[in-house]
C-alpha cells in the first residue's frame, strides 16, 4: 500500500471546529474539502479499538476515570460532544471500524495513530493493525497510514501487517533517526513543529522518507515548512487552510 501525503491533514478529525476524534469531526473535515484526517485509537477494557486521545475521560466527555477501564458498552453511554459545544451534544466515542467505514464513504485518507494506554503498547499495536488490515483488504482503495510514538506498538504493527505504511512520531528528530526508521520499517517521520530544523528535512528527503509536522496553525509557518521540503502538516485550523485545498 502507498500513502501519498496531502499537504494538509485535519488533526484529530475536525481540528478545533468539532469534538476531537468523533464522526462529526470527520464529516466536517470532508465538508471543508480535506482529503485526509488523523485520529487517535486506544483499546477499551474489552479490547475494542476506539477513537480517543487522553488516558482519562474527563477532558472531552462527561465520564470519569481511565478509558482503558471502561467497556465499549460503558463508553457508548458517554457524551463526547457537549464539552466542545452544545450543538454536538450526544456525540459518541466511535469505534475504529465506524471511523474507517465513514472514511471510505467520504473518500478520506486516514492516519491512524496508535495511542496505547500504559502497559498496552504491544496489544494495541496488534489489535488496531489487525482491524486496519482487514479493512484495507476489504477496501484496497482506502488510503491508510499507521503512526505512533510507541516503538513497541509500531513493531507489533509491522509483525502483523508489514504491507501497511507506518510513520514514527517524535517530538524532536534525534541524530539516530534513520536507525529507528529502518528498524521499524517506517516510510515516514512525524515531528513537532516547534522542533523542526530545515537541515533535518533535507536529510530525511535525501534518504527517501516523507516528513510531516504537527500541529501547524499558522499559514506563514506552513509555507516555511513546505519550502523546506516537508510533505504535510497536521492542523487544527481547518478554517484557515480550507481555501488552499
Amino acid at each position: 500500500m502507498d500513502w501519498r501525503y496531502p499537504r494538509y491533514i485535519a488533526h484529530r478529525g475536525g481540528g478545533a471546529l468539532a469534538p476531537e476524534n468523533t464522526l462529526a469531526g470527520i464529516r466536517l473535515a470532508a465538508r471543508l474539502g480535506f482529503r485526509a484526517i488523523e485520529f487517535d485509537v486506544m483499546l477499551s477494557a474489552d479490547g475494542v479499538p476506539v477513537l480517543f486521545h487522553d488516558e482519562t475521560l474527563e477532558r472531552t466527555t462527561d465520564g470519569r476515570g481511565k478509558l482503558a477501564e471502561h467497556t465499549l458498552a460503558q463508553l457508548r453511554k458517554l457524551d463526547a460532544g457537549s464539552k466542545h459545544h452544545p450543538a454536538f451534544a450526544g456525540e459518541s466515542i466511535p469505534t475504529l471500524d465506524e471511523a474507517l467505514v465513514l472514511c471510505r464513504k467520504l473518500n478520506l485518507a486516514a492516519n491512524i495513530e496508535l495511542k496505547p494506554s500504559p502497559g498496552t503498547e504491544h496489544g494495541t499495536g496488534l489489535a488496531v493493525t489487525r482491524q486496519t488490515q482487514e479493512v484495507s483488504i476489504r477496501w484496497p482503495q482506502l488510503s491508510l497510514l499507521l503512526s505512533s510514538f510507541s516503538k513497541t506498538a509500531l513493531a507489533a504493527a509491522r509483525k502483523v501487517a508489514d504491507e501497511l505504511p507506518r510513520a514514527l512520531l517524535v517530538k524532536e528528530i534525534s541524530d539516530d533517526w534513520q536507525t529507528h526508521q529502518e528498524k521499524l520499517g517506517c516510510q515516514a517521520l512525524h515531528c513537532a513543529a516547534e522542533h523542526f530544523h530545515p537541515e533535518r528535512a533535507a536529510a530525511i528527503d535525501a534518504a527517501g522518507y516523507a516528513l510531516a509536522c504537527y500541529t501547524v496553525n499558522r499559514e506563514e509557518q506552513a509555507n516555511q515548512f513546505f519550502a523546506a521540503g516537508v510533505s504535510a502538516i497536521f492542523t487544527d485550523r481547518l478554517d484557515l487552510f480550507a481555501p488552499h485545498l
